[in-house]
């Protein structure tokens, strides 16, 4: 239940999740082998870094005006978009794919939920910005998963 969570939870429960994405696409670019999915992955780490730190930012109270007091209590049902099933050693590259594309979208629909409850600013606009990075990253991964999954073979 999530009508006890704070934004400063909700802020710590997404700091984490970007964390994890920047390990995955750390772990996922030293694995791959096509050289344009290596320098895609580390896009995307680059992309979780700045999303980390400008989540920690409006911890510190350091965004302009629009930010939300993080102290309240939050029940907009953003918590649920932030937990999900883990990646397991033994899942298959496509599993892990599919499984990124999942966690990117319910991380677009975390920072476009956390945008419709801000008001009109340069807050908002922000989250609206990483809502629809993390679009992209799922499109990617989507794009990879699709070439891993249904490769390409002599025939056509």
């Amino acid at each position: 239940m999530t009508t006890d969570l704070t934004l400063a939870k909700i802020l710590d429960k997404a700091i984490e999740k970007e964390v994890q994405s920047q390990l995955l696409y750390t772990d996922l670019s030293q694995k791959a082998r096509d050289e344009a999915a290596k320098e895609a992955f580390k896009g995307m780490v680059r992309q979780e870094i700045d999303h980390q730190e400008l989540l920690e930012r409006y911890q510190r109270g350091e965004l302009p005006a629009g930010a939300l007091n993080i102290n309240e209590a939050v029940d907009y049902h953003i918590a649920e978009h932030l937990d999900g099933a883990g990646i397991s050693p033994d899942m298959q590259l496509k599993d892990v794919f599919m499984l990124a594309a999942v966690r990117e979208m319910a991380a677009h629909d975390f920072y476009a939920g956390l945008a419709e409850i801000h008001p009109a600013g340069e807050v908002k606009r922000l989250l609206e910005g990483l809502a629809t990075q993390e679009l992209e990253h799922k499109q990617k991964v989507e794009t990879l998963y699709t070439e891993v999954a249904f490769p390409q073979t002599d025939g056509g």
